[in-house]
């Protein structure tokens, strides 16, 4: 004789009215992929919260560096072997603001214009002034961060795969106070390769859709550098846009998260096309 538990579980479940299995398994795929999505978003708002919260507890202006002071002004009375000579009073261009190098020799992180190293200098990135009021500077590690390779591997089928292998990465974050952060990657390609940039991501912007909760669709196009795209993600409601400016053998990525305002995005994408003149001999 049946135990009475199951007796009962039986009678409680006799007459009800089953989902098809492929309904089930369907219904339990979107449920997934909007933990998914959630998930992520509230990781990058966790990230810019957070990054944020020690911005605001410094200065509102940015950071100057801090000045070099001349050779002739170290504090040794007497000279020693190996103190600092003195300068000759024949001025040096090495030494002269704004002169070339008097060799062709140059530090490894700082090429002159992106021809003699692949490293992208600092100058090639947006600052916070470039940014809508409120955003702060906030470092530059941009590990777990949204991108739009993440963007589209939710919101394509088979996300196309760009070929174009890059030579350099340097990124920076911006973070304000309750807003989602921004978050610009600036890449060097050769130049073939830059503009093969563009076109794919314009290409991934018209692929298969995975389902009718998520897309990418392009905003607007043409309007920075020699290149540039405003790209709209939508993760069922949840609305971010990402931006596309390419100047010479460098592109920049930006994440804009929320800022939705046209005219900001193309005022940014212009500030982005001016900053990237620093790392390339294009402009």
């Amino acid at each position: 004789m049946p135990d009475q538990p199951f007796v009962d579980l039986f009678q409680d479940t006799e007459h009800l009215s089953w989902a098809p299995t492929a309904q089930v398994r369907e219904r339990g795929r979107r449920r997934t992929r909007q933990t998914r999505i959630a998930a992520a978003l509230a990781a990058v708002v966790a990230v810019a919260l957070v990054a944020t919260g020690a911005v605001a507890l410094a200065s509102g202006r940015e950071g100057a560096p801090t000045p070099v002071l001349p050779a002739t002004g170290s504090p040794t009375p007497t000279p020693t072997p190996s103190a600092t000579p003195t300068p000759s009073p024949t001025p040096s261009t090495r030494n002269t603001p704004g002169a070339p190098p008097s060799s062709p020799s140059t530090t490894s992180g700082s090429p002159s214009n992106g021809s003699n190293s692949p490293a992208i200098p600092a100058e090639a990135l947006l600052r916070a002034s470039d940014l809508p009021r409120g955003f702060r500077a906030a470092g530059s590690d941009m590990d777990g961060d949204w991108s739009f390779n993440f963007a589209a591997s939710f919101a394509c089928a088979d996300t196309p795969r760009l070929s174009a292998k890059e030579r350099a990465e340097r990124g920076a974050v911006f973070g304000k106070p309750d807003a989602s952060p921004v978050i610009e990657r600036v890449r060097r390609y050769s130049l073939d390769g830059a503009k093969a940039t563009i076109v794919w991501a314009r290409t991934v912007t018209e692929c298969e859709q995975r389902d009718e909760l998520s897309s990418l669709s392009i905003v607007d196009s043409g309007f920075a550098g020699d290149g540039s795209l405003l790209i709209r993600f939508d993760a069922q409601g949840l609305i971010s846009y990402t931006l596309f400016v390419r100047q010479g053998d460098l592109v920049a990525e930006v994440w804009l998260g929320s800022l939705t305002n046209r005219t900001e995005a193309r005022r940014l994408a212009q500030r982005a096309a001016d900053r990237l003149c620093a790392g390339t001999d294009a402009c």
